[in-house]
């Protein structure tokens, strides 16, 4: 396969994936009437990681010494990430969480120049700053945005966020892909029952929940997982990182299609600005590589 293919087929992995984490949403929020998030967390995660072993049982395998080390740090990444906005959530609105979830976006190509030495065109950068504000538009409402122990909770998530999308582009290699995903959701899933645990872990009672929890697991978690460690072993973190800032996008897709809100001008703006971000992107000048990447060592 050769690279543009490979290119354009990553890209698409990781929009697919984007849109199932953005299915998500209104799923969320209608089981955290019945279970807490983090107890959510914790049932979710184990699942994920099972299904995942179970479609690839000699990933694992495959994976050397250095990948399983470095797997193991970007599932605390992602788990402390997860945590965080969590705690945060519960002590912020989820339109101002929504928004400064999606600061990864700046965070990304910044971490990337810091610790890969990456050269982030300006293209990208415009491409940054397009998303951003489609982000801003779709999130954030007329009442605004004032900084406390939520929002600072929830800042922190998402540089750690974008410390895992950097991290993910550096290590991720394509035959080791699914094995690094495996060890990543078991980290993941480790974390999140050690956070769960102290106050007791609340199950779902009926079909209908348990339903939900295991198409985010299977779906949104295991599935997305992989797709994500695999794209990015192919695409440069800032690259990816526009990708991803669609979620806010299928959420708001989900969301009228779904969940019963209206299509409202202001969803519309927010979206098509999203979405000519990765435009940019797409159409650029292709590059052998956007940005020089060196490998992290930790």
């Amino acid at each position: 396969m050769n690279e543009a293919r490979t290119t354009r087929l990553a890209t698409l992995a990781l929009l697919a994936m984007t849109a199932m984490w953005g299915s998500t949403f209104f799923l969320i929020k209608d089981l955290s009437e019945r279970i807490s998030a983090i107890d959510f967390l914790a049932v979710r995660f184990p699942i994920a990681t099972v299904a995942l072993f179970l479609l690839f049982p000699k990933a694992l395998g495959r994976l050397s010494a250095e990948s399983r080390r470095q797997a193991v740090v970007l599932g605390v990444l992602y788990a402390g990430a997860q945590v965080l906005q969590t705690i945060g959530l519960a002590h912020t609105a989820a339109s101002v969480s929504g928004f400064i979830t999606g600061l990864y976006v700046v965070c990304t190509p910044l971490l990337a120049a810091l610790l890969l030495r990456s050269r982030i065109g300006w293209l990208s950068w415009l491409a940054v700053a397009m998303a951003m504000a489609g982000i801003t538009v779709l999130t954030l409402q007329p009442s605004g945005l004032a900084f406390g122990y939520g929002e600072s909770l929830t800042l922190v998530s998402a540089v750690i966020y974008a410390l895992h999308i950097v991290g993910l582009g550096a290590w991720s290699r394509p035959d080791e892909a699914m094995g690094m995903a495996i060890v990543q959701l078991a980290v993941i899933s480790l974390v999140c029952f050690v956070g769960a645990a102290p106050g007791g872990i609340t199950v779902p009672d009926n079909g209908r929940d348990w339903l939900s929890i295991v198409y985010m697991a299977v779906g949104a978690g295991a599935l997305a997982m992989a797709g994500q460690t695999w794209a990015q072993a192919h695409l440069s973190p800032t690259r990816s990182a526009i990708i991803m800032s669609m979620e806010p996008v299928f959420a708001a897709f989900f969301a009228v299609l779904a969940g019963g809100e209206n299509l409202t001008a202001r969803l519309l703006a927010g979206g098509l600005l999203v979405f000519a971000a990765m435009l940019v992107v797409e159409l650029m000048p292709r590059r052998k590589i956007e940005a020089e990447v060196t490998h992290i060592a930790v």
